[in-house]
């Protein structure tokens, strides 16, 4: 990265979300700095407003201007910009294009539209009045994660380094706040054991008298369980002989939905009680 890139991004850093005007006493005088916009945008790292640079008519574009204009699928004013477009060959600036629409910021979204369908080709160019720039997510993660410093020589100062300190201290500070300790991930998806001491006790508080049905556990063990993470640890339990699973004879007093929590077989009823030994 050349030393003027590694300073923009620096400074941004320094910006209330990451985000600046380019005429800000930081960036009005940065030299370079619409070349800078442009090379760190194309690597993903900043983005920047846009306006439209210029227009072309695309082959869809032409062939859509030979059709009969009643059955035309684009209103009557984007017939008349596309027409316009239509009668220059190769490029055109939105200033040629006329007073077609009403302002400038209308033109400017029938030019959207018109690309978007694929009838014309839309250049963007860095906005030249009122232009903002900001880091992207993509930029964030660079600074954080894989820039290396390189040189013997270094020319920012301190100011910018505060900067990435600050900002690699924000990152730290975040994760810290959301990294799940050990036993909280240990906690978060019980033992076999403990589902067995879960299925008795909801046994217990709902007087299932030990034919306790498998929704029930379902509700109190997804999440953090998935599904079929609980299916598994039943086989398990069944396969030591800790628990029965049996089947659903008389369907009358449970909904569907409590009828499809039960563990599906390929023959018979889906597994719908669970029987503690």
């Amino acid at each position: 990265m050349e030393t003027n890139e590694l300073k923009f991004l620096l400074k941004l850093l320094g910006c209330p979300n990451y985000r600046s005007s380019l005429t800000a006493s930081g960036f009005k005088d940065f030299k370079g700095k619409d070349k800078i916009c442009q090379d760190l945008s194309d690597r993903e790292l900043v983005d920047y407003s846009r306006e439209i640079a210029s227009v072309k008519i695309l082959p869809p574009g032409s062939a859509l201007l030979q059709l009969d204009a009643s059955q035309l699928p684009i209103s009557a004013t984007e017939l008349k910009v596309l027409q316009k477009i239509g009668k220059t060959e190769g490029k055109i600036k939105p200033s040629e294009i006329g007073k077609l629409a009403k302002t400038a910021a209308n033109r400017d979204n029938i030019l959207e539209n018109l690309a978007q369908r694929g009838l014309i080709e839309v250049e963007h160019k860095l906005k030249r009045q009122k232009a903002e720039v900001w880091l992207t997510e993509r930029g964030l993660e660079y600074l954080r994660d894989e820039y290396t410093a390189t040189g013997k020589n270094p020319t920012i100062s301190l100011d910018m380094l505060t900067n990435y300190l600050q900002f690699l201290r924000k990152s730290l500070r975040a994760q810290t706040d959301v990294m799940p300790t050990a036993s909280t991930i240990t906690d978060s998806k019980p033992s076999d054991e403990e589902i067995l001491k879960i299925v008795r006790n909801l046994d217990k508080e709902l007087g299932t008298e030990n034919y306790l049905p498998i929704f029930h556990l379902r509700q109190k063990l997804q999440p953090p369980l998935s599904r079929e993470e609980l299916d598994r640890a039943l086989y398990r339990l069944q396969r030591n002989d800790q628990i029965e699973l049996s089947s659903l004879v008389d369907p009358t007093p449970y909904t569907g939905e409590q009828i499809d929590a039960g563990i599906p077989q390929d023959i018979g009823g889906a597994l719908f009680f669970i029987v503690a030994n």
